[in-house]
């Protein structure tokens, strides 16, 4: 049996590096774990007058994460945090008050840059945030990617050497942080 991750990549952009890293994680994904990767795109604002009667979009969202055995978030940086788009996904899946769509399900953060810092920033709000609506967020290992705007080729492939065992080691031990938390 695979448990279920959905993994978000915390950008719109068709080319996006978070999106690329995603799909990268998805193949390297030992047979423990079937990576469902998603965007944010096409979830309307949070407004808590609507919570009422919560937009479809909302809902399939919400749905979507529930019925996953983890999430791992994929996130770039935009001006030392994480972009809006994101934190609104994650606002719409957290509501209603008590009923997160996150609780208790296993989380990883993985943040990157084309820079050379590699989104730290990023992932330090993303690990501000989830504490209290999420379940356990994986601690070890950290991954920040830096430098990633030359690790694809054309078609999306992980073309970059040196990021390829950073993925493997920290999916692997995802897989091991999801089955613990579901043993």
């Amino acid at each position: 049996m695979a448990y279920n991750i959905v993994t978000i990549a915390g950008s719109l952009r068709k080319d996006s590096f978070s999106l690329k890293i995603a799909n990268a994680l998805a193949k390297l994904a030992p047979a423990s774990l079937k990576l469902e990767v998603i965007t944010p795109a096409g979830i309307s604002f949070f407004n808590q007058d609507l919570e009422g009667a919560p937009p479809a979009d909302w809902l399939s969202f919400r749905e979507k994460i529930q019925k996953s055995d983890g999430v791992i978030f994929v996130t770039p940086e935009y001006n030392r945090a994480i972009p809006g788009v994101l934190k609104n996904a994650i606002d719409v899946a957290s509501r209603p008050y008590g009923k997160s769509s996150f609780n208790d399900k296993p989380v990883g953060i993985i943040a990157n840059s084309p820079g050379p810092l590699g989104g730290v920033s990023a992932a330090k709000t993303l690990q501000n945030i989830l504490p209290g609506i999420s379940g356990p967020i994986m601690q070890q290992p950290e991954a920040y990617l830096n430098g990633v705007g030359d690790a694809f080729d054309a078609d999306g492939n992980l073309t970059k050497e040196s990021l390829k065992p950073v993925l493997q080691a920290y999916i692997d031990a995802f897989a091991v942080h999801v089955a613990k938390h579901h043993g």
